[in-house]
């Protein structure tokens, strides 16, 4: 019988602990939201297709190294053949008519480095469209933060709601001892009676908002976000004024840097000789033999080079094309980074205002909380009124907002500034 109980009360504490889990309530954290919006992003996927086209192309490229095979065949009429003047034996006369086919099998040898420099340009190239993709995923990391931000803070507003809910419920209680004993007047309770019905709205305000944010939110990390679900309030990080700026943008710029260096590259390569051998066999009639009237199997074996000077005459205009189009990708580095620090010092006077309202914030509402107490205590001696009071609570509810919005505002221009300067 013991080890039915230890059995029993064994499978009863695993069973409890699975449920605890199961039911437990998820929490997302913003790092987790942000790589969630990333692999849910259909962009993504390109950075597979970019791999096999790049995969598909090298391997084309590689090819040209591999001997070349064609045949050809042909059969002509000639209006004159070659012959010779004068009647002698055993020379025929060659026909008209002739008939070729051949199957021509050549290797390169040395191609200039222009197999070298089309993959250099195939891999730069790609490169730029993964770092493009990069760029465009990045953007997603504010997008996420300021609808996490949205969330948290009307989650914190919601809190703040039900304390201004539960000081109007005390007021309330307060008032109607007043007016049973007739010190208040009923249009007094109607008053306080008034401001909750106002909470009870600003509520459902703000919990459609947060229906809103969390859509979107869920949209973009794949996930649902509900009520359930406890957005984690992140952590104070520090910035750095003086770290460099390292988004995306900076190593898209480098790579298109490395395309036009391969582009460069590609030019003095067509400016180089190619060579090659090769080898022809065929039947034809006639053959190598043209004295010879019937068919023959024939062969011919040999080494070419190939120098096309044409290719010369545009080098020195395609160099400078392409050193061109290079400073003009310096340009749009060098506007990229002046934009992007107006954006970082405008962002950091952003922090140090949220900051220095923060350090008020608490004086502030203790102040209020102060004038609330003494203005029930007024109100308790019958020289103040029911709206006097509710001014003050209602102003020590707008503190406690006040407070609320620069301790999120303050942390969502911290992770501003950091998307703003790179990670």
């Amino acid at each position: 019988m013991n080890e039915f109980y230890k059995i029993f009360y064994g499978s009863f504490f695993v069973f409890f602990i699975a449920m605890q889990s199961l039911f437990a309530q998820q929490s997302l954290t913003i790092e987790a939201c942000q790589q969630k919006a990333r692999d849910n992003y259909p962009l993504i996927r390109q950075h597979s297709l970019i791999d096999l086209s790049e995969q598909y192309t090298i391997s084309n490229i590689g090819k040209v190294w591999l001997p070349q095979v064609a045949f050809n065949a042909q059969a002509t009429w000639q209006s004159d053949v070659t012959h010779i003047p004068i009647n002698m034996p055993g020379i025929p006369t060659i026909d008209k008519d002739q008939y070729r086919a051949t199957i021509d099998i050549s290797q390169t040898i040395w191609d200039g480095g222009a197999a070298r420099s089309q993959r250099k340009i195939t891999e730069a190239g790609n490169e730029i469209e993964r770092q493009s993709v990069e760029v465009n995923l990045y953007t997603l990391r504010e997008r996420v933060n300021q609808l996490f931000f949205g969330v948290l803070t009307i989650n914190e507003q919601l809190k703040q709601l039900d304390i201004l809910e539960k000081d109007l419920q005390t007021s309330l209680k307060l008032v109607n001892s007043f007016l049973q004993n007739g010190i208040a007047t009923p249009s007094d309770v109607d008053m306080v009676q008034v401001e909750i019905l106002n909470v009870s709205q600003k509520r459902t305000e703000l919990r459609s908002f947060r229906k809103a944010y969390a859509a979107m939110l869920s949209a973009m990390i794949g996930e649902t976000v509900n009520d359930d679900v406890q957005l984690v309030r992140p952590e104070e990080i520090t910035v750095n004024r003086q770290a460099n700026i390292t988004r995306p943008e900076m190593l898209l710029f480098a790579k298109q840097n490395e395309l036009f260096d391969a582009q460069l590259g590609s030019i003095k390569a067509r400016n180089m000789p190619r060579f090659s051998v090769f080898v022809q066999g065929g039947y034809g009639k006639p053959g190598l033999n043209m004295l010879s009237n019937g068919f023959e199997f024939f062969a011919i074996g040999g080494a070419r080079l190939n120098w096309n000077f044409g290719n010369l005459y545009s080098a020195k205009n395609e160099s400078s094309l392409l050193a061109n189009n290079k400073n003009m990708a310096g340009v749009q580095q060098e506007t990229f980074l002046f934009n992007t620090n107006l954006q970082l010092t405008q962002a950091w006077q952003e922090i140090q205002k949220a900051k220095e309202l923060m350090q008020t914030d608490d004086e502030i509402i203790n102040l209020r909380y102060r004038v609330k107490t003494a203005g029930e205590s007024k109100y308790a001696n019958g020289v103040y009124t029911v709206n006097d009071l509710v001014k003050d609570i209602n102003a020590e509810n707008q503190a406690r907002q006040a407070k609320i919005f620069h301790e999120v505002q303050y942390l969502m221009s911290l992770y501003y500034y950091d998307v703003l300067r790179g990670q």
